[in-house]
């Protein structure tokens, strides 16, 4: 079974005894820098605990010292510390708070470093929607900088967000772009996580001799680089493939690498995730004593992790072999605890391969009442998850299989080999390149290291994500906090209306079913758009959509990240249209309105509540779109005001325009530059 993974770069690992702090006598504009990396090089990933404390003092002093940014990246490493400590929910309400720091002191590469790192958090817990958003926006700002390094830094982690959709083409285009980068910089690190990743999209199309030709290739620049932590990680990857290939020789030679490596770096939990592995496979071959004598070896390794995930695995597994060893009492147990410590986590996938092995040893204890109740369970979880994966993003999936197969062998089959020739001094670049560039650098493999983290995330964050589809992350955070969310005032908003030129007489020419497709298609790509932009849909209205920018954490770019959304979404409108027209079939055309200022933002209703914004910005901006032109993006002189001196922008005055119950009202049409 391949899963994905999320790989902490921890390289800093085989550092010595830390130096000594900083000296405060140095000038705040050298202190603060020098105290981040100290505390980022010594303590981040062997003490993250400490990490956290210094981290906050950090905070403390910048803030006394009136040092703004610096106090942004101290709330920064805050959150990579929880992270770290495998808390990532709480290391996005952390790392969040700074980024108006940074829109306000222009500070893009502040900007870029949080929007990556919280790309990462959100990919962790399975938040796609959010992970794409903040990514987007850090590769456009890392773009503007020219800096290759991070934009390729940030595509890394946007593949590992297509992977866990299910959208292999996407990821696969993510990860090569990568890769091509990261051998025109001569990034060794980056290259061996690139090369990983492609192998995990063959891993995951079954395609095991190529998945095996690319991880190989990792491996062996982890290797030569002498990074033991991504070479773990590699090799137990290699061994799951060969296991998978029926080649358990090879399988087991890397595995036993793997816990021979993680042993002598003291690495506990990776030494128990061998433990699974190898135990699985004597259990394959028929040896359930050896496969037993694994499992209670993995559990003595694991307790001290509390990894709810990787010692419930442990004991389902062990549970499995003693059923299989006929000692079905401790086989009963073992199960109990599996399910038990599932429940108290919360997570749904081990609960029900704990009751599914339950319901097996009561039958042939001939308990069949205990059997009956959890075969029961057992039936419903399955179900809830057969059910949660058809309604995320695996619809069709099945279709393009045979499809994907064949396109994925041929379009990798021209890579070159790898020559490492450079020189390897450039041992902390990984982790420099990840964190301290901008953002988290991600390994996506498809192996079984720390995925166990991974599953204990994701099943927590399954009702943080449903929430998060119908109101924007803060006030979900209050709303689950307090049980109710405060309506509030902000004051610059930019908001948007769009609407579609004739609607009435084109349904009347369309069926019903092709009515809805063709605005389904189009309210999508708009959904799309403005999750590219960060930019909160607030609602349709039949043929209308309305959005606002800025809300509900505001922001300096919210008018022009509306613009930038709105010609996009007039641009898509556009090309389907000459489709259509050319097909000689209806029709959409738009218009877009849109105006800036103050409004009232707040959840309505008790049942199916929904986020809105009242005041008369939103009804100035509907006017905007009324008043508009087809094929145009109407702005008011609000929202001018606030984009004039863009040089990506360009405005033609239309003057003073009659508006429905505003009178007369100065208006501008934008477009981009050329």
């Amino acid at each position: 079974m391949w899963l994905s993974l999320l790989v902490i770069c921890a390289s800093a690992l085989a550092q010595t005894g830390p130096p000594q702090p900083p000296d405060r006598a140095l000038p705040d504009s050298t202190y603060f820098p020098v105290l981040y990396d100290w505390i980022w090089n010594n303590y981040l990933f062997t003490q993250p605990d400490t990490a956290f404390k210094l981290a906050q003092d950090m905070w403390v002093q910048a803030e006394q010292h009136e040092r703004p940014v610096s106090a942004a990246r101290a709330r920064d490493l805050q959150g990579i510390t929880w992270y770290v400590r495998g808390e990532p929910l709480k290391a996005i309400e952390i790392s969040r708070s700074s980024i108006p720091v940074y829109q306000k002191a222009h500070d893009t590469q502040g900007l870029a470093s949080v929007l990556g790192n919280l790309g990462a958090f959100y990919q962790r817990v399975a938040l796609y929607d959010s992970a794409l958003a903040v990514l987007h926006r850090a590769i456009d700002v890392q773009r503007s900088r020219n800096d290759m390094a991070g934009a390729a830094n940030s595509r890394n982690i946007l593949g590992s967000v297509y992977m866990e959709r299910g959208d292999l083409f996407r990821a696969l285009d993510e990860y090569r772009a990568v890769l091509v980068v990261s051998e025109r910089l001569g990034d060794s690190a980056l290259m061996a996580l690139s090369e990983g990743n492609i192998g995990t999209v063959y891993a995951k199309q079954d395609i095991l001799p190529n998945a095996i030709e690319h991880l190989q290739r990792s491996a062996l620049i982890f290797r030569r680089m002498n990074d033991q932590p991504n070479l773990i990680s590699a090799l137990l990857n290699l061994g799951g493939a060969f296991n998978t290939m029926g080649d358990t020789a090879n399988g087991s030679k890397y595995l036993i690498e793997a816990y021979t490596m993680s042993e002598r770096i003291g690495d506990g939990r990776s030494m128990a995730t061998t433990l699974i592995n190898l135990g699985e496979m004597r259990g394959k071959a028929g040896d359930h004593a050896e496969a037993l004598a694994a499992y209670d070896r993995g559990l003595v390794l694991a307790r001290p992790s509390e990894d709810a995930w990787t010692i419930g695995q442990l004991l389902m597994n062990r549970g499995a072999a003693l059923l299989e060893l006929g000692r079905t009492v401790e086989a009963a147990e073992s199960g109990e605890q599996a399910l038990s410590m599932a429940r108290k986590e919360g997570i749904v996938a081990a609960m029900r391969d704990a009751a599914e092995l339950l319901a097996k040893v009561y039958q042939k204890q001939g308990k069949w009442q205990q059997a009956l109740t959890s075969q029961l369970l057992f039936t419903q979880l399955r179900d809830s998850l057969k059910n949660e994966e058809n309604e995320r993003a695996v619809i069709g999936f099945d279709l393009r299989r045979g499809y994907e197969k064949e396109a994925l062998a041929d379009s990798l089959e021209h890579r070159a080999e790898i020559v490492i020739e450079q020189k390897e001094t450039q041992k902390q670049r990984l982790v420099r390149n990840g964190f301290m560039g901008g953002f988290v650098l991600v390994a996506l493999f498809a192996g079984v290291f720390f995925t166990q983290r991974n599953r204990i995330s994701k099943e927590k964050a399954r009702s943080e994500e449903l929430l998060l589809n119908i109101l924007p992350a803060e006030v979900a955070e209050e709303l689950k906090a307090k049980g109710s969310a405060d309506a509030v005032q902000i004051d610059q908003v930019t908001v948007l209306f769009s609407d579609f030129k004739g609607f009435t007489s084109l349904s009347e020419k369309l069926t019903p079913r092709e009515l809805v497709r063709d605005l389904n298609e189009c309210f999508s790509a708009f959904d799309h758009i403005m999750t590219k932009y960060g930019i909160e849909k607030i609602k349709t209205i039949g043929d209308a959509y309305m959005a606002a920018g800025g809300l509900p954490v505001p922001n300096a770019t919210h008018a022009v990240d509306v613009i930038k959304a709105g010609l996009e979404m007039r641009d898509f409108i556009a090309e389907g249209k000459a489709r259509k027209v050319a097909a000689g079939q209806p029709f959409f055309e738009i218009r877009i309105g849109i105006h800036t200022g103050p409004v009232v933002a707040g959840i309505v209703g008790v049942k199916k509540f929904a986020y809105d914004i009242w005041g008369d910005t939103v009804n100035t901006a509907s006017r905007m779109e009324s008043s508009g032109e087809v094929g145009q993006v109407n702005i008011s002189e609000a929202t001018y005001a606030q984009v004039k001196d863009d040089p990506g922008l360009t405005f033609t005055p239309r003057g003073k325009v009659k508006a429905k119950g505003k009178g007369e009202v100065e208006m501008f049409f934008v477009e981009k530059a050329s």
